[in-house]
């Protein structure tokens, strides 16, 4: 079991570190709403090891066989692998590879806020946003917001996957 939780969360967290990659960087030109969809594909994407994780134990080394709560544990181990390598990677993109995201995701948010929401509105929200870029800027925060983003989609698939892939 727990070669099968290493080599498909690897292969997860690879998935999701190439994937991540290649959208911050040929995605340059892309507005923050696309790069969003794609951010979030990326995770769905690398998190489908999760179910080929479960189901390769269940079939190769299981005897075709696998209880729900097992089948949960294994998808859960593999989510948090990848989870963490990508909060890894994040901290390393915001913090050496691109210093000047969130400044200028700041200053994106608040002009679509500028133009979308009612002045008393607006101020209350660039309030607020200041208060969160603060808490964003702490290179731990964001490690646990990433990873956490990652940790509960990965954690939907595998309660889908272990109902799937249950066998008694």
């Amino acid at each position: 079991m727990k070669k099968t939780i290493i080599r498909y969360g690897v292969y997860g967290a690879l998935t999701i570190c190439l994937l991540s990659l290649l959208g911050w960087f040929a995605g340059d030109n892309l507005d923050y709403s696309t790069k969003e969809v794609i951010g979030y594909a990326s995770m769905v994407v690398s998190l489908s090891f999760v179910y080929f994780g479960i189901k390769h134990f269940r079939d190769k080394q299981n005897g075709g066989k696998i209880s729900f709560k097992k089948a949960l544990t294994i998808g859960v181990l593999i989510s948090v692998i990848t989870a963490l390598i990508f909060g890894i990677l994040d901290i390393i993109y915001v913090e050496y590879l691109n210093p000047g995201f969130m400044d200028d995701y700041y200053n994106h948010s608040i002009e679509q806020m500028k133009s979308t929401l009612p002045t008393a509105e607006y101020e209350a929200k660039v309030a607020e946003l200041e208060a969160q870029k603060e808490m964003f800027m702490n290179p731990l925060f964001t490690f646990i917001v990433m990873g956490m983003t990652v940790f509960v989609i990965g954690f939907i698939i595998s309660l889908v996957s272990a109902l799937l892939l249950q066998r008694k």
